[in-house]
């Protein structure tokens, strides 16, 4: 996808996203009991107006909860989806890769205006220059941008310091997730403009 965007290649671009909805319809109608899904917003956006012109909906297909990510998902298209697109459906934004695994949002809906705040995991924190800390340690002040830098650490794995494209606000932490977030995620300002959005 990313190349396609870098060629200029919208047509094809086009194509590929539809014939993507048109797998996630077929496995859909196929009977099989689906309840999760993973997306990014584009995508999930495609779909709902897909099955809403069929005259159904993401829900009464069977999708209870959706994981969906990405830097352009933003509280307002948080709140999008959530009036317009997931009829009743659960749906958490989530924010991660491979290295990593996936942080998902603190609750976020209108008590809250749709702000999407990101938790590991596990137990780390973004200080203001983007450094992450095990909880615990002592704490800067919270609403500080910095890069995302990530310490994985689990039984099976290490991967100290891996620097992610992105940059955000360091989050105090909430009932859900008692350690240190992020908030405003978006590409990171130092190549931010060489770096091309995937829209799929």
């Amino acid at each position: 996808m990313i190349k396609l965007i870098k060629k200029g290649w919208s047509e094809h671009l086009q194509a590929y996203k539809d014939h993507v909805i048109d797998q996630a319809v077929t496995i859909l109608q196929a009977g099989h009991d689906i309840r999760c899904m993973f997306t990014t917003p584009k995508l999930l956006e495609s779909l709902a107006l897909r099955l809403e012109s069929m005259g159904t909906t993401i829900r009464k297909m069977g999708i209870t909860g959706i994981f969906s990510g990405g830097t352009e998902f933003t509280p307002q298209w948080n709140r999008f989806a959530h009036e317009e697109l997931l009829d009743g459906a659960y749906m958490t934004p989530t924010y991660g890769n491979t290295l990593m695994g996936l942080a998902a949002s603190a609750p976020s809906g209108p008590h809250n205006n749709y702000k999407i705040a990101y938790y590991a995991p596990q137990p780390r924190a973004v200080d203001r220059s983007g450094r992450l800390r095990r909880s615990g340690q002592s704490r800067r002040a919270t609403a500080q941008t910095g890069r995302v830098k990530l310490t994985t650490l689990t039984k099976e794995f290490f991967m100290p310091g891996f620097l992610e494209r992105d940059e955000g606000e360091r989050e105090p932490p909430c009932d859900k997730f008692p350690w240190d977030g992020i908030s405003g995620v978006r590409p990171y300002r130092a190549f931010a403009a060489t770096t091309t959005v995937g829209v799929y």
